[in-house]
């Protein structure tokens, strides 16, 4: 059994990653840090792990844990998922790895003289329902595809959550930009040549908070929005010259809408529905890590796609700032 640690009792570890892991096949939870030990404790106890700390360096000093889930700050990511890293551990680290690409290369560069496996977090790669639209897409059954159309909104104004704190990573590109990129790339094998964007910044928080975004693939195209200020929204469209595929809750399945992909023919008179019910992404995600970890040589998200997805949002926040194409 993989046993995990989890640096900071975060809301997302609170209410996706932990309970994941306890209901994993492969894992057990062993450990959990905060500055704040008694924190650390109480979040233990609530989820059944032996081992509590008042330090992230003291979690990573022990020998209860093989790998570690951080869920820090954005800023925080790449110092800590080194130190991770550095210690022997595995890394899985939440969402974005880093705020530009270049951030990444030293990364790589402990992942492996250290041998670990470190991975950013992006739980979709792993649902079903977006392995079925990457199976659809190729097996042409939207025929040619010509344009990906998705949309990401939520409404957060509260200005102490992290997400509207420029110095901690906030902004709507860091946080769910990288949503319709990432799952584009993943369906097509595909990378963008060059952006066109439009980014607006909130006048106090200093952080972006609405972005319209064109990605040229060469023989398609991706056109997608974000918001942090809007009502929220999540859907994704893969259409072609066949038919089209519409991903009625592609990041938060649950959540937004049911677990389930639409697909429609030419003339919009037959459509196949695909339901996954039950599924339960975070924990095929923390599955499959602790299984690459053990070195089964599955399919995990690496580090060199981080690179690339990255490269795609640095060029966004470029191009918001011209008119243009920007390449990536």
């Amino acid at each position: 059994m993989f046993r995990w640690g989890v640096l900071s009792t975060a809301k997302i570890a609170r209410e996706q990653l932990l309970p994941a892991i306890v209901e994993s096949e492969n894992g057990v939870l062993s450990a959990i840090a905060s500055r704040d030990e008694a924190r650390a404790r109480a979040l233990a106890d609530r989820f059944g792990a032996p081992h509590a700390f008042g330090s992230y360096e003291a979690l990573l000093d022990s020998d209860t844990v093989d790998g570690v889930y951080i869920p820090l700050p954005t800023s925080q990511h790449v110092e800590w998922t080194a130190r991770a890293a550095e210690a022997g551990k595995h890394v899985l680290v939440e969402k974005p790895l880093a705020l530009q690409a270049d951030d990444i290369a030293p990364l790589m560069e402990i992942r492996d003289r250290r041998k670990v496996l470190i991975c950013e977090a992006f739980m979709v790669v792993y649902h079903p329902q977006w392995i079925k639209v990457r199976d659809l897409v190729a097996s042409g059954a939207i025929g040619r595809l010509r344009h990906v159309q998705g949309a990401f909104t939520y409404y957060n104004v509260d200005p102490g959550n992290m997400r509207n704190i420029l110095a901690l990573g906030g902004g709507a590109l860091p946080d769910i930009g990288v949503y319709p990129t990432v799952s584009t790339r993943f369906v097509t094998g595909r990378e963008p040549a060059r952006v066109q964007a439009t980014v607006e910044r909130d006048s106090t928080f200093g952080t972006d908070v609405y972005s319209s975004i064109r990605a040229d693939f060469g023989d398609f195209e991706l056109s997608f929005y974000l918001s942090t200020q809007m009502a929220n929204r999540q859907l994704m469209v893969f259409h072609g010259d066949e038919g089209f595929i519409e991903v009625r809750s592609p990041f938060n399945a649950g959540l937004y809408e049911h677990h389930r992909i639409e697909l429609h023919n030419r003339s919009h008179t037959e459509a196949s529905v695909f339901r996954f019910p039950g599924t339960q992404q975070y924990r095929l995600e923390v599955e499959a890590f602790a299984r690459a970890a053990a070195g089964s040589g599955e399919r995990v998200f690496t580090l060199e796609e981080s690179v690339l997805n990255q490269k795609v949002i640095d060029a966004i926040f470029r191009a918001g700032g011209r008119d243009g194409w920007e390449t990536v």
